[in-house]
């Protein structure tokens, strides 16, 4: 599943916070790397400097992935890369769908500085419109340079009792098969449902002894999913909560210090609108965590 990891970078210092995780991936999973450029029409006559600069990002992460392995001097690290040209969103999504890439990782800033998500920067184009997972690396989460294997340190991976809403367990499962972990599946219990009455539309809590019942099964699943985790190196805590899901995900991450959030998302509207309006989308707007998104299948009707 990290078989190949995928780092777009556009010559800032903000886009280069990615590699440090994708070498330490790279190490621990085994995984190749690649670093791509993408030249806007504008910059087409410093192509030779941009291919200058990723040769030199590439001999810098070789370097720093053969320092995770002491005494093999001798270790082939393999590092690609590549210049490509025209629109950057376009071409890292393309790029990544023609190279069977596992995994991008990026920063959700790059060239122009710290920029809201919603402005519709590279990343969050990509992270709209890819098939792939993207471990999106926040400029500003607290923790961003921290020590080594901090960012897997601590995984909160909130699930909704669904197959889809699983599917980037198993990414997390290969990542704490070689790093230790504290893994949390937290569950948001919702309290209650709009009912349509004389008066309009009403929110209606539920009775105590049917959130209760809720809360238990909650409770249950999150023990059964969690046996998929016995056989890694992560240490496994069931949370559940009620309240707004989006909301009590971002804020039990904050509670707790999660470095990461694992979340799957769900693709039967297509790739371009897939996270609009979802849980998903709204951890990544508000949210002050790293996150990995992990689309589920698509579902054919």
């Amino acid at each position: 599943m990290f078989k190949k990891i995928l780092v777009p970078l556009d010559g800032s210092e903000l886009s280069e916070l990615a590699l440090k995780y994708a070498e330490e991936m790279a190490a621990t999973l085994d995984s190749e790397v690649e670093l791509v450029y993408v030249c806007v029409p504008a910059e087409k006559g410093y192509r030779h400097m941009h291919e200058l600069y990723i040769q030199k990002m590439a001999e810098q992460v070789r370097n720093h992935i053969k320092a995770y392995h002491p005494g093999e001097a001798g270790l082939l690290v393999p590092v690609k890369t590549a210049v490509l040209d025209g629109d950057p969103a376009a071409e890292i999504i393309s790029y990544a769908d023609r190279n069977n890439i596992s995994v991008i990782v990026m920063v959700s800033h790059g060239r122009s500085g710290i920029v809201p998500w919603s402005m519709g920067s590279t990343a969050s184009r990509v992270v709209q419109r890819t098939t792939k997972p993207v471990l999106l690396i926040r400029a500003n989460a607290p923790g961003v340079e921290a020590g080594k294997g901090e960012i897997f340190s601590k995984i909160l991976v909130p699930l909704d009792g669904s197959e889809d809403g699983e599917a980037a367990l198993q990414h997390v499962k290969e990542l704490t098969s070689k790093l230790e972990s504290e893994v949390t599946l937290l569950q948001l219990v919702i309290p209650g449902q709009h009912v349509h009455t004389v008066g309009g539309l009403d929110y209606v809590i539920f009775p105590e002894p049917e959130l209760e019942h809720l809360v238990d099964e909650a409770r249950q699943y999150l023990e059964n999913v969690s046996q998929k985790l016995a056989d890694t190196k992560a240490t496994i805590r069931c949370e559940v909560k009620t309240g707004n899901p989006a909301q009590g995900i971002i804020k039990y991450a904050d509670d707790i210090n999660a470095r990461l959030v694992a979340l799957s998302t769900h693709g039967r509207s297509g790739i371009r609108r897939w996270i609009s309006g979802s849980v998903a989308y709204k951890v990544l707007q508000a949210g002050n965590t790293h996150i990995l998104l992990v689309r589920a299948p698509e579902v054919k009707e």
